[in-house]
């Protein structure tokens, strides 16, 4: 990789994700070599790709260069590489461009969409974890309209503009709330020889209520706004199988769609090396302790999503989101340093700031620790946050422009099939 040895301890951080850059800052201008892999060079704001897919904000908006976020830092070095493999053994990390040495190894690989062994689904369904499926999803939304102008089949026009999300998560709400407001105000504009009208959502979730993270009135006060804008929310509803066309679930239910959006699980983004059954727990996340050590291997550890940390609070882990992962690099980034300095170590306490989700225009719903409220000021304090976690002045300034011209103009303006998604419609004229 052309990294040269340093007198330093070197310390290689896997990912760029929320954890690995709250990590990286911590250790700015400290006595280690810091060695940031990933295989894309950017880092991306994951709570708003639901805007990316439904035209609200361009992918640059919420993607960040990951050396410009850490160019500051003279101990820093980023190689643009996916891993292939870790030795542990050896100390040793192999790569698509090389193999490193590590003194000390951090685990933040994030997640993945998690299918639980469904091929079919996995094959025809949407995902979104990503900027790259997110512009895919886009694509797809867009074509199946232009596809359904050129239909005199009713059923395959009404297949075209159904959409079906499975997962009553925030990404499954936004998602959903996103998609219902475009089929409101954007739909009737742009495609006029179409009856929008029929176009549905629905949402599909496999327990009793949507959001079943946040508090039980932010459950319901969410499915209240969902269901005021159109949506069809179908609780304690399984989706068992997608072949394209069809979805069947646990009842008699089938959803007719050419747009599946998978939203419904993750799981930790193992690596080969890493993968064994003694080091793992349900969810492919890697068992550690309260110091993120992972547990039976020496000098690596793991944050964020992939990492596993069990307490009597939260007993299968904290949750795969982005607090839990940035409070652990920053925690981490100083127990390295003690750890070099031979001081003890600071157990990591996750100090829980609240959840949220936005259904859409000024509606939102807020849990803090002390205070839950919903309506258009939870949908203010829904967007200060995320402008304030952004990363960069500049995608600020722009999530902000946008959002005012889309607020006030009722339009989204991304409306576009950059990269064809060219999906296979001879389904639906059987």
């Amino acid at each position: 990789m052309n990294i040269s040895r340093t007198s330093f301890p070197r310390i290689v951080i896997i990912g760029g994700g929320f954890a690995g850059v709250s990590l990286a800052r911590k250790l700015s201008n400290k006595d280690v070599q810091v060695v940031l892999l990933d295989k894309h060079n950017y880092h991306t704001f994951q709570p708003l790709l639901y805007q990316v897919s439904t035209g609200g904000l361009e992918p640059d908006s919420i993607a960040y260069p990951i050396r410009k976020i850490l160019q500051n830092y003279p101990n820093f070095i980023f190689r643009l590489a996916e891993v292939k493999e870790i030795d542990t053994t050896e100390k040793n990390i192999i790569t698509n461009i090389g193999s490193l040495k590590y003194d000390y190894l951090v685990m933040a690989t994030g997640s993945e969409t998690n299918f639980y062994g469904n091929v079919e689904l996995e094959k025809h369904s949407m995902a979104m974890k990503s900027i790259i499926q997110s512009l895919n999803l886009r694509s797809l939304i867009l074509e199946n309209f232009e596809q359904a102008l050129l239909t005199d089949d009713i059923h395959e026009r009404d297949a075209l503009m159904n959409f079906v999300i499975v997962g009553g998560g925030p990404t499954g709400v936004e998602l959903a709330g996103a998609l219902a407001e475009i089929k409101k105000g954007i739909l009737p504009k742009d495609y006029p020889d179409l009856d929008t009208r029929r176009a549905q959502i629905h949402l599909v979730q496999s327990g009793p209520r949507i959001l079943k993270e946040m508090s039980e009135k932010a459950s319901e006060k969410a499915e209240e706004f969902l269901e005021g804008l159109g949506v069809q929310v179908w609780k304690e509803t399984r989706i068992t199988n997608y072949d394209g066309k069809l979805a069947t679930t646990m009842t008699n239910v089938v959803f007719e769609t050419a747009t599946l959006v998978w939203a419904a699980g993750v799981k930790g983004a193992l690596i080969k090396g890493m993968d064994a059954s003694e080091l793992t727990v349900p969810g492919n996340r890697l068992k550690v302790n309260q110091f993120n050590q992972v547990e039976g291997v020496e000098d690596v550890f793991a944050i964020g999503d992939i990492a596993c940390m069990v307490t009597p609070e939260f007993p299968i882990g904290h949750p795969m989101m982005a607090q839990p992962a940035m409070q652990q690099g920053a925690n981490l980034g100083n127990n390295l340093i003690k750890l070099l300095e031979n001081q003890p170590l600071t157990p990591f306490q996750y100090k829980d700031k609240g959840s949220m989700a936005t259904v859409g225009r000024n509606k939102a719903v807020v849990d803090l620790k002390n205070y839950k409220f919903q309506g258009i000021f939870a949908w203010y304090v829904w967007m200060f946050v995320h402008l304030f976690f952004l990363i960069g002045f500049r995608n600020r300034i722009v999530v902000f422009v946008n959002w005012v011209y889309n607020y006030i103009r009722f339009d989204r303006e991304a409306r576009l099939i950059i990269r064809p998604y060219n999906k296979d419609y001879t389904r639906f004229k059987d």
